[in-house]
């Protein structure tokens, strides 16, 4: 920040201008505000009913849910919503009010067709 300073005292202005402090203090909320939290912000199956997760993934076609406390997957409607090169599998995860409820389909590698 000195040479800001020697720079704006060497230009005859005496301080630093107001639109640079504020950018200054809009680069460190910006800062302040990326970090683990918002990693860590994706909703979680284990914190919704059964209804409302299936909800969510119909709703977006497809999504990343948490599913404890470390893991986390991406459900799935339809096989539109996968690569061109995957296929879809039935998925059940735990909720607030079930162990196993069906939520949607995850996209995994299609089986190539092979010759025999």
């Amino acid at each position: 920040m000195s040479h800001v300073r020697a720079f704006f005292a060497h230009s005859g202005r005496t301080g630093l201008g107001t639109a640079f402090k504020a950018s200054i203090g809009l680069l460190g909320a910006m800062a302040a505000t990326t970090g683990p939290a918002v990693a860590q912000s994706r909703p979680s199956t284990l914190r919704m009913t059964c209804a409302q997760a299936r909800g969510l993934v119909a709703a977006h076609g497809g999504i990343v849910l948490g599913t404890g406390a470390y893991t986390y997957d991406r459900f799935v409607v339809h096989r539109g919503f996968c690569l061109i090169t995957e296929t879809t599998r039935p998925e059940w995860v735990a909720t607030a009010d079930t162990p196993q409820c069906f939520i949607g389909y995850s996209c995994i590698e299609a089986e190539p067709f092979l010759d025999h």
